[in-house]
Parts: structure tokens; sequence; C-alpha cells
């Protein structure tokens, strides 16, 4: 039986309990002041948090305004530099050769790409995209300043256009812009006289101005393009403009407008360069005529050529190595970079430098057998008659004889009789062995021997045999059709020296353009003696109804009802070697070894205005083949003016750009 507590057991419980109470209420006042306490350091940090941030905001936006002002206008707005229209190229008369043409092209900003190859390759699955365009961007942009838009794909259709803008939103930093295209509206009849545009390269953007240059995807790479690229190209402009968050252009705001280049006009006549290419037909060749004037070059052609226009609105690699391997060599200037020897047109300069070194003169004979030999030598140098089968030569000649009728054993016993290194003296007086002219890009120098060159290039001395063949143009003696053009100018006027020239004017002074002096004259031969060299190149064309072996040599081809008097040379040279004593078979020899076809002549006789050389790569005869296009062209040119001068209603006309000539 359990036991009731007594006083004190009960005092000792209520003791307890009380001790229990207030244990308990001393637990809460300890909770409740850490709560304040923790809540007073709360919001003495939220206090501080909140400075901070205020703080923050007012050193952004009181102190640091102007500068993050700026930051956030370049994420907005952009800066885009402008292309300058390039020059036009005009001919005499005034039409245009080389003009710019607006189009659509397909830009990237590759810094708003988020993955340039992607976005290239989704622009390629829209539109036409080669590989060569694609390479062409990646050199642009590895060059090119930040934010600059880089050109992916030139000229694109209406169709590609609409195709491009409802894809905008998967193309972030892409851009449709208005471009321009250069065109060559004569195509590749004025390929190699003009020249052409090409795509920039990487040594190209090493050389170049990078601010004038850093919107310019094209620039000149042949003929005129070329030379007076610096004044064609302008200076660039600039653009402000206004984009969104991808990059995508919303509006201009401000435009800082481009220069323009120069234009240009040229002493190029067109209606001629299409005659010169109609003349030459199929044949491989060139044709560079020049008013002997002022030296200005009117027609430039060669043949076969290339349309400039694929250069730049694109080709593949595969058109590309075509054009680049084809044995008709389309690429190459025959006119100012084709080196050949120029044969029996070279003779002219050989009478003349015997007459200025007084080892002939215009009265002397010999007696021409058809075959020449150095004293105590076997070889034999022959006649050009022996490949046509007559083996007797061309008889008695003096020096107008030997013109006429082109002599070889006269014009051997002439060279073996000058001074070693004479001929070659004089000649270079004609422009033989440099590049005479002023503004013809590239133009090559041909090649003009003497001992000196041979020692140096082959380490052999100069032998008599050596005069012998260079006498008649043979030999290691190489010239242009341009160079040959510009020896027809200089017998034209008499020994005047004109530099061959492409540019007639500008509207303004171009830096490129270097006149080179005052016009120098041929030293040692006197006006006399000038004169009867223009009469007995005349006779070549003139001489006719005089029996065998009288005639000139290219009077049965182009001589015969003529209406105006024209002064000519014909050559053949020849291509490959004939050995001692073995026959010249063109029916045996392939396409390309047979002997090339030159003719050099000008017109009117006494008061010439124009000289020309045609150059038929291979065509063999020159009087025969090289002649009748020499005699297109000169008629093309001549008798609107002759016919002209004849109207008393047009005697008074002036053609344009004929008056600064004069």
């Amino acid at each position: 039986m359990r036991s009731f507590p007594g006083w004190y057991g009960i005092k000792g419980v209520f003791h307890r309990d009380r001790a229990r109470q207030r244990a308990q209420l001393k637990d809460a006042d300890a909770e409740r002041r850490d709560f304040a306490s923790r809540t007073l350091v709360m919001f003495v940090i939220i206090a501080l948090l909140c400075c901070l941030l205020i703080g923050r905001m007012v050193w952004l936006t009181v102190f640091k305004h102007d500068e993050y002002r700026t930051i956030s206008e370049d994420n907005r707005i952009q800066m885009a530099g402008v292309a300058p229209p390039r020059g036009r190229i005009y001919d005499r008369r005034g039409d245009l050769l080389a003009y710019n043409v607006p189009v659509f092209s397909v830009f990237l900003v590759p810094e708003l790409a988020e993955d340039v190859d992607a976005t290239l390759s989704r622009i390629a699955a829209l539109v036409d995209l080669s590989e060569e365009e694609v390479a062409a961007f990646h050199t642009l942009a590895r060059q090119s300043y930040p934010h600059t838009p880089i050109q992916v794909k030139l000229h694109i259709s209406d169709q590609e256009r609409a195709i491009i803008e409802v894809n905008r939103h998967r193309l972030r930093g892409v851009q449709v812009r208005p471009d321009t295209v250069r065109h060559y509206p004569y195509g590749a009849v004025m390929a190699h006289a003009v020249g052409s545009v090409r795509r920039k390269t990487e040594a190209d953007l090493r050389q170049l101005d990078r601010r004038r240059y850093s919107q310019t995807q094209f620039i000149g790479k042949r003929g005129v393009e070329a030379f007076y690229e610096h004044s064609l190209h302008g200076e660039p402009g600039s653009r402000q403009v206004e984009v969104d968050a991808h990059g995508r252009e919303q509006r201009e705001l401000d435009r800082n407008e481009p220069q323009p280049g120069h234009n240009l006009t040229l002493h190029l006549d067109a209606s001629l360069q299409v005659a010169a290419s109609v003349a030459l037909g199929e044949r491989r060749g060139a044709v560079v005529a020049i008013d002997p004037r002022s030296g200005g070059i009117l027609a430039m052609a060669s043949e076969p050529g290339y349309d400039p226009n694929l250069f730049v609105t694109g080709m593949d690699s595969a058109f590309y190595n075509e054009l680049a391997n084809s044995p008709r060599k389309p690429l190459f200037n025959r006119a100012t970079n084709g080196r050949y020897a120029p044969g029996s047109t070279f003779k002219p300069v050989v009478g003349l430098a015997a007459l200025a070194a007084q080892v002939t003169d215009w009265e002397r004979t010999i007696v021409d057998n058809g075959v020449f030999r150095l004293p105590n030598s076997t070889r034999e140098f022959r006649d050009w008659s022996w490949t046509t089968g007559d083996a007797g030569g061309q008889g008695v000649v003096n020096l107008h004889r030997a013109i006429y009728r082109s002599s070889n054993v006269y014009f051997y016993e002439l060279g073996s009789r000058l001074p070693v290194d004479a001929l070659p003296r004089f000649a270079a007086q004609f422009g033989y062995g440099r590049d005479l002219s002023i503004d013809v890009a590239d133009a090559a120098d041909g090649l003009l021997p003497d001992q000196e060159w041979k020692m140096g290039a082959r380490g052999e001395r100069w032998y008599p045999g050596d005069n012998v063949n260079l006498s008649i143009g043979q030999g290691d003696l190489l010239a242009t059709p341009l160079q040959l053009a510009t020896v027809a100018a200089i017998i034209a006027n008499r020994g005047r020296v004109v530099r061959p020239r492409l540019l007639l004017h500008s509207d303004a002074d171009l830096p490129e353009f270097e006149a080179g002096g005052e016009p120098a004259e041929v030293a040692g031969v006197g006006p006399a003696d000038w004169q009867r060299m223009v009469d007995a190149m005349e006779a070549v064309v003139h001489r006719g109804n005089q029996g065998f072996r009288q005639n000139g040599t290219a009077w049965a081809y182009i001589g015969q009802d003529i209406g105006y008097r024209m002064a000519g040379k014909s050559g053949t040279a020849q291509v490959v070697g004939i050995a001692q004593g073995e026959e010249y078979d063109e029916e045996e020899l392939d396409e390309f070894s047979r002997k090339h076809a030159w003719f050099t002549a000008f017109a009117p006789v006494d008061d010439p205005q124009i000289a020309l050389c045609v150059l038929v790569e291979n065509g063999g005869s020159g009087s025969s083949v090289a002649g009748p296009v020499a005699r297109e062209v000169i008629d093309h040119y001549l008798l609107p003016r002759l016919a002209s001068l004849s109207s008393p209603s047009t005697a008074l006309a002036v053609e344009p750009g004929t008056a600064s000539e004069s």
C-alpha cells in the first residue's frame, strides 16, 4: 500500500515545479534576445547592401555616365565603311569600256555570328556559294577591321535576295546590301587592253592601304585597270547604322559619302579594236595600232581573248584551269608580252644603221644569187626565195630594192660589214630591248642581243654569224608587237621617237602618268635617208605590174585598189631551227612549229595618222597572211576620215579627242 507524502514532500514537489517554470521563462527571454540581435545584424547587412547598391547606381549613373553611354551606343550603333564607286573608262569617242553595275550582295559581320562556319553553311544552303567564295571570305575576314561586313556572295538574284530575307531570323550577322559589280561591255575584245579587276588576295592585302581598301573586294589586276588602280579606286566613305540584338541593320543614322574614283578616257578606238579582232578571226595573234603624232595607242588586240566579266561574277576552278592550260593561251597578252623574232620587219632598221655607220649608200649594189657565205666559211645563209622553190635569188639589188623585195642576201652582207654592236646600239633608239611605253602595264622588254649579253647569258663570244642572223631579225633578237608598232611610228615620223601611251585625258592629274620628257630623235640619219627609206617601204605595197622579181612583196595581196598610200614591211620569222642543207616544209610541221607572220605599216605616207603591227602566230607568209589583216584595219580607220575630208560639209569636223593630239 502506497503512503501519502508528508508536508515536506509536497513542498519539495512545489519548489521543483517553480524552478522548472523559471528555467523555461529564462530560455524564452534568451531566445527573444537572440532573435532581436540576429534581426539587427541582418538589418544592418541589408542596409549596407542597399547603401552599396545605391552607391554603385550613383557611381554608374553619375560619375561613369559618359563612358557607359558610349559602350551602350556601341552595342546599338555601328560604324560601317562604304566602298567608293570605281572610276569609269572610256574610249576616245566616249564609248564606255568599263563601268559599274548596281547589284545586291550578301555580307556577314563575323563578330555578330554565333558560329561563322555554321552561318556560311546556312547561306550555302540558300544560295549557290562556291568553295572559292568561302575561301575569299575567310581571307578578307583575317585582314579586315572588327565589325566590318565581309562580302560572302557577290551579285545575287532577286529570288536569292528574297530567300535570304525570309530566313534572316536564322542568319545572325548576315546582311543583304546594295553593291556594285564591274562590267566590261566589249568582253573579250577589250580584255587585254583595258584589263580587268579580280578579287583581292592575301598578298594584295599586305601591300594595300587597309583604310582605303577595307570595303573593296576587287582591284585592278590587268591592263589599264591595274596601271591606274590608285586613281580608279577613289576614297572610301562611312555610315553609322543602328542594329538590333541580332546584328540586323534597322536604320541609317549618318553617312559620309565616298569619293568616286577618277574617270579615264583612253586613246583606244573601240570600233578599230573590234575591226582588228574581226580581221584576225580565229587565228592566234595580235594587232597594235598607234597614232604616230601622239604615240596614242588606237588598238591593242590579242587573240584569242577571254571574257573579263567572268573574273568578276565568278568562275569555278575547273573552267579557270581550262583557260590557263589551253594551248591557245587566251589569258596571254600577245600584244605586249609575246616575244618573237621580228624577221624581215627589222630590215629597215638595219638599212638605216648601215647608212648611219656609212658602210653603204642607196646606190651601192650587190648580186643576190640566193646564198651568202662568210669568208673562209662553208655555212650557207639562204634567201627566203628558197622556200618558194626559186633558188636564184633577187639578182642585182641596191638598198631600195632590197627593202621592197626583202633580199636576205643584201642584209646578210650588210650585217657582216657592220662593226660589232653597231647594230644593237642603233636599234636601241627605236625601243628594241626596252619598254618605251608610258602606261602599258607589264609590257615586256623583248631582247636586243649584243656581245656583252651573249657572254653573260651563254659564256660565248660574239661571232660574225651572229651579226648575219641579226641582220634579218633572227637569232636571239626578240620583240613584241607593241615594240614593232612603235618602230613603225618612229619611221613614219622620220626619226621622231614617240612613246606609246593609252591615257588620252582624265578628270584629274594622275600620279601614275609620267610623260618621260620631250620626244627624242634617232641619231645618225638625215632627212633624205628617212624619206628614201619611207619610199622603199611604200614600194613594198604599191610597186606592181613590173614583172617577175620586180614587184613589192605585198603588192599582190594588199596593194591593188587601195585608196591611199601605205608604207609597209612584211616579215616571216622562223620558229624551229632547220638544219644546214634541209628544206623548210610547212606541211610536215605541226601548227605551233610553223613560221610567224608579221606586217608593219603606216599611212597615209605623206601625213601618217596610223602606224601598226600585225602578228599572226604560226601564220606563215607575212605578206599573204598578216598583210591583209593590216590593210583591213587601216581601211577601217582611214577611209571614213579621208571621205569626210573630201566632203565640203564635213571638212571642218573635228573628231573627239583629236584636237589635243595634233
